[in-house]
């Protein structure tokens, strides 16, 4: 699987390497700011690893979400039953875009070449939502046997959502992954990858 990984990147990268620069520069034309941010995620085996990302949010991020919960009752509602909100005024208009076609995850390619996820694999979390997740879902924790992925089964078969309801649906399609994972369900996975990304459909 590994060298399944590092061969189909090193042969992308000829291709991907021009689209990452034109992203990178758009992200900076856009709004103030780098490129690229880091941010913690749970790795294989629940080991913290550093994710890469473009940039989608605008610089002064938290102070726009204050102002809104501080003045929006419905926007308050909403953050607190899902911790993020359909119109979140944090993210710029191109953020929106690379969020909705998930190329803001590309980045995440240095992660596998560094060997810290996989190209296919359950989504990295965040600590805090798995945290929650694994006292409130049970057998939640197993999705870490096998390293996270740039892209996974939950991603091409499940539509995206941000409820508890949501997440133990999804850890059904991760739970299969991981007993039934090989490189032609990697295959099959990441040719629906493109399609979801062509169209805009699926989790993010």
């Amino acid at each position: 699987k590994l060298a399944f990984d590092y061969t189909l990147v090193l042969l992308s990268l000829p291709f991907i390497i021009p689209i990452l620069g034109l992203i990178a520069l758009l992200v900076r034309f856009s709004s103030p700011g780098p490129a690229l941010y880091t941010q913690l995620r749970v790795g294989h085996h629940g080991k913290p690893i550093r994710v890469y990302k473009f940039r989608s949010m605008y610089r002064d991020a938290d102070a726009r979400l204050k102002d809104l919960l501080a003045n929006n009752a419905a926007a308050r509602t909403e953050w607190k039953k899902h911790l993020k909100l359909k119109k979140d005024p944090r993210v710029t208009r191109l953020g929106n875009f690379l969020r909705k076609s998930s190329l803001d995850e590309l980045p995440q390619l240095i992660n596998v070449l560094k060997g810290e996820m996989s190209l296919v694999g359950p989504r990295p979390e965040r600590q805090f939502f798995v945290e929650q997740l694994t006292n409130e879902i049970p057998f939640y924790a197993v999705r870490h046997s096998v390293k996270p992925g740039l892209t996974g089964w939950a991603q091409v078969r499940y539509h995206y959502g941000g409820t508890v309801e949501d997440s133990a649906e999804k850890l059904q399609y991760d739970l299969y992954y991981v007993k039934n994972h090989s490189l032609l369900l990697d295959l099959i996975i990441l040719f629906e990858t493109i399609a979801v990304v062509l169209t805009g459909k699926g989790a993010h």
